[in-house]
């Protein structure tokens, strides 16, 4: 297969380029950056099309995962930014697959589980699932990250392309052992033994193993029967206090300094980012993939931590030995 990735030079991009390469198949990353990947990588700008969309006409598959990074401080300029970064490179993406002579087969689209409602009560999957946004225990700066989620899902509905078949990839963290990730990130504070709860740990923390997020991808991109909305999380949730213990233990750390409420806000401004990264409740699960018949390997978080710990590790000691 040829298999196009728009936005695909970040680390989730990485994931997926490498896997598919060592399947065999064609890939071609579209990114703002050129640069020397052991897969092809075509220039275009996100917003307009160029010569780039050749590569979409005739391709296979079409995985979008174009959009600035939501790990920053949200001023009204890196709002914008976020906001525009999703819709309009899925504004063009659509437009480049309707104008193609041979439109691709599937175009799997990233989304977020952010868009789901901060809770504590029950779990949102794709049937019944609450959205966010009008929660009156959430602040009213969290629904910017809700609107991003159905301006980029919305652009993905309306956009014409009758030949090729749409699924909207709600992705809980993605985590792998890869440096700069979001689990180094963790495990680095784990390590340092300010892996405690944050705030009251009551937070659902809903989380995918890299690998599973690659086999998912593949059997969405196989199973023509399925399009729509989709959950791309493990079936195992849990709050924030249980999922860093788990991670505790797992890295043989027998203590983590625990951070209240005020001690995250005043952190996240010296760290650039914000505390609805850490402090919002995502309690997502996959009903459409388990009810599909998708076998998860890492399905549960003791299991995934100590595989992702041990592959870490062995990256690590790989790296010194260089």
């Amino acid at each position: 297969m040829k298999i196009v990735i728009p936005g695909g030079s970040g680390q989730v991009g990485t994931i997926l380029a490498r896997a598919f390469r060592a399947d065999g198949h064609e890939v071609v990353v579209l990114s703002r950056r050129p640069g020397v990947r052991p897969w092809r990588v075509v220039v275009w700008d996100g917003t307009s099309l160029g010569r780039w969309q050749r590569e979409i006409d005739g391709c296979d598959v079409v995985i979008n995962l174009a959009g600035s990074s939501v790990n920053c401080r949200y001023t009204a300029a890196n709002r914008e930014e976020i906001l525009q970064s999703r819709v309009l490179s899925t504004r063009v993406v659509g437009q480049a697959i309707s104008k193609a002579e041979r439109q691709p087969r599937v175009w799997l689209q990233a989304s977020t589980a952010t868009i789901y409602a901060h809770r504590y009560d029950s779990p949102n999957d794709e049937h019944s699932g609450i959205l966010g946004g009008n929660e009156s225990d959430a602040p009213r700066s969290w629904r910017f990250s809700i609107e991003v989620a159905r301006a980029w899902e919305y652009t993905l509905e309306e956009a014409m392309t009758a030949k090729t078949r749409k699924v909207a990839l709600r992705s809980a963290l993605i985590l792998s052992p890869d440096r700069g990730g979001i689990f180094d990130t963790l495990l680095g504070l784990a390590q340092h033994r300010l892996g405690g709860n944050a705030a009251d740990g009551r937070q659902f923390v809903s989380w995918i193993h890299y690998a599973d997020f690659v086999a998912a991808v593949r059997w969405l991109i196989g199973h023509d029967e399925i399009e729509g909305i989709v959950n791309v999380a493990a079936p195992g949730p849990l709050p924030n206090s249980e999922f860093m213990r788990v991670l505790r233990q797992a890295c043989g750390v027998p203590f983590g300094l625990p951070a209240s409420k005020w001690m995250l806000e005043i952190g996240a401004v010296f760290m650039r980012t914000e505390t609805e990264l850490i402090l919002k409740s995502r309690w997502v699960v996959p009903a459409r993939l388990i009810e599909h018949g998708f076998k998860f390997k890492h399905p549960d978080w003791p299991n995934a931590a100590r595989d992702l710990c041990h592959e870490w590790e062995v990256a690590r000691d790989k790296t010194l030995t260089a």
